[in-house]
Protein backbone atom coordinates (compact mmCIF):
# COMPACT_ATOMS: atom_id res chain seq x y z
CA UNK A 1 0.00 0.00 0.00
CA UNK A 2 1.53 3.39 -1.02
CA UNK A 3 -0.06 6.89 0.11
CA UNK A 4 -0.08 9.39 -2.52
CA UNK A 5 -0.20 13.10 -2.33
CA UNK A 6 -1.18 15.05 -5.60
CA UNK A 7 0.14 18.78 -5.56
CA UNK A 8 0.68 21.84 -8.30
CA UNK A 9 -2.29 22.70 -9.92
CA UNK A 10 -4.04 26.02 -10.03
CA UNK A 11 -5.91 28.27 -12.54
CA UNK A 12 -4.25 28.88 -15.74
CA UNK A 13 -4.68 31.01 -18.97
CA UNK A 14 -4.97 28.77 -22.24
CA UNK A 15 -1.65 28.38 -23.48
CA UNK A 16 -0.13 28.81 -20.38
CA UNK A 17 1.95 25.83 -18.28
CA UNK A 18 1.44 23.68 -15.14
CA UNK A 19 3.27 21.16 -13.60
CA UNK A 20 1.80 18.53 -11.30
CA UNK A 21 3.78 16.22 -8.88
CA UNK A 22 2.31 13.23 -6.91
CA UNK A 23 4.30 12.12 -3.85
CA UNK A 24 4.19 8.66 -2.74
CA UNK A 25 4.65 7.22 0.93
CA UNK A 26 6.51 4.27 1.53
CA UNK A 27 10.41 2.77 0.56
CA UNK A 28 9.11 0.84 -2.61
CA UNK A 29 7.85 3.58 -5.05
CA UNK A 30 10.14 1.81 -7.59
CA UNK A 31 7.77 -0.91 -7.53
CA UNK A 32 4.81 0.53 -8.89
CA UNK A 33 3.65 1.77 -12.20
CA UNK A 34 2.33 5.14 -12.34
CA UNK A 35 -0.55 6.88 -14.26
CA UNK A 36 -2.05 10.58 -14.11
CA UNK A 37 -5.94 10.26 -15.24
CA UNK A 38 -8.32 13.59 -14.99
CA UNK A 39 -12.04 13.83 -14.88
CA UNK A 40 -14.11 16.57 -15.79
CA UNK A 41 -17.51 17.45 -14.41
CA UNK A 42 -20.42 14.67 -15.65
CA UNK A 43 -17.78 12.42 -17.59
CA UNK A 44 -15.65 9.49 -16.47
CA UNK A 45 -11.94 9.19 -15.15
CA UNK A 46 -9.89 9.20 -18.16
CA UNK A 47 -6.42 8.31 -18.95
CA UNK A 48 -3.96 10.54 -19.60
CA UNK A 49 -0.71 9.52 -19.23
CA UNK A 50 1.45 6.55 -17.44
CA UNK A 51 4.79 5.63 -17.16
CA UNK A 52 6.79 2.23 -16.25
CA UNK A 53 8.49 1.45 -12.94
CA UNK A 54 12.03 2.50 -13.92
CA UNK A 55 10.83 5.12 -15.96
CA UNK A 56 12.31 4.35 -19.09
CA UNK A 57 8.61 3.65 -20.94
CA UNK A 58 6.10 5.93 -21.23
CA UNK A 59 2.52 6.29 -22.66
CA UNK A 60 -0.07 9.18 -23.45
CA UNK A 61 -3.95 9.62 -24.60
CA UNK A 62 -3.89 11.42 -27.97
CA UNK A 63 -5.63 14.11 -26.73
CA UNK A 64 -2.48 15.46 -24.53
CA UNK A 65 0.39 13.50 -26.94
CA UNK A 66 2.76 16.56 -27.50
CA UNK A 67 1.82 18.77 -25.34
CA UNK A 68 2.53 16.35 -21.58
CA UNK A 69 5.51 14.60 -19.91
CA UNK A 70 5.52 12.26 -17.34
CA UNK A 71 8.64 11.89 -15.76
CA UNK A 72 9.83 10.06 -12.27
CA UNK A 73 12.40 10.55 -9.65
CA UNK A 74 12.35 7.43 -7.67
CA UNK A 75 15.05 8.22 -5.19
CA UNK A 76 12.21 11.03 -4.60
CA UNK A 77 9.34 8.92 -4.62
CA UNK A 78 7.47 11.42 -7.10
CA UNK A 79 6.10 11.44 -10.06
CA UNK A 80 5.23 14.23 -12.37
CA UNK A 81 3.31 15.22 -15.71
CA UNK A 82 4.53 18.88 -17.08
CA UNK A 83 1.78 20.27 -18.63
CA UNK A 84 2.41 22.77 -22.04
CA UNK A 85 0.09 24.36 -24.20
CA UNK A 86 -2.80 24.06 -22.17
CA UNK A 87 -6.41 24.29 -23.21
CA UNK A 88 -9.85 24.98 -21.72
CA UNK A 89 -10.92 21.38 -22.25
CA UNK A 90 -8.05 19.97 -20.08
CA UNK A 91 -9.95 21.41 -17.23
CA UNK A 92 -10.44 18.66 -14.61
CA UNK A 93 -9.34 17.18 -11.43
CA UNK A 94 -5.67 15.10 -11.94
CA UNK A 95 -5.10 12.29 -10.05
CA UNK A 96 -2.26 10.09 -9.45
CA UNK A 97 -2.25 6.67 -8.99
CA UNK A 98 -0.04 3.64 -8.22
CA UNK A 99 -0.32 -0.12 -9.41
CA UNK A 100 2.34 -2.69 -8.46
CA UNK A 101 3.75 -4.75 -10.74
CA UNK A 102 6.19 -7.07 -11.82
CA UNK A 103 7.42 -6.31 -15.04
CA UNK A 104 9.45 -2.79 -15.29
CA UNK A 105 8.08 -1.78 -18.41
CA UNK A 106 4.90 -2.34 -17.71
CA UNK A 107 2.01 0.27 -18.65
CA UNK A 108 -1.13 0.54 -17.54
CA UNK A 109 -4.07 2.71 -19.22
CA UNK A 110 -7.04 0.93 -17.30
CA UNK A 111 -7.92 2.79 -13.95
CA UNK A 112 -9.24 -0.49 -12.91
CA UNK A 113 -5.98 -2.05 -12.66
CA UNK A 114 -4.82 0.98 -10.18
CA UNK A 115 -5.22 -0.08 -6.60
CA UNK A 116 -3.80 3.71 -4.88
CA UNK A 117 -4.91 6.70 -5.81
CA UNK A 118 -4.65 10.38 -4.12
CA UNK A 119 -7.09 13.07 -3.79
CA UNK A 120 -7.01 14.82 -6.77
CA UNK A 121 -5.57 18.19 -7.52
CA UNK A 122 -7.82 21.02 -9.82
CA UNK A 123 -6.27 22.11 -13.24
CA UNK A 124 -8.93 24.85 -14.84
CA UNK A 125 -8.06 26.54 -18.05
CA UNK A 126 -8.94 29.85 -18.66
CA UNK A 127 -10.36 30.49 -22.29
Amino acid sequence: QVTLVESGGGLVQTGGSLTLSCAASGRTFGSYTMGWFRQAPGKEREFVSGISRSGGSTDYSDSVKGRFTIFRDNAKNTVYLQMNSLKPEDTAVYYCAAALTFQTTTIISNPRAYANWGQGTQVTVSS
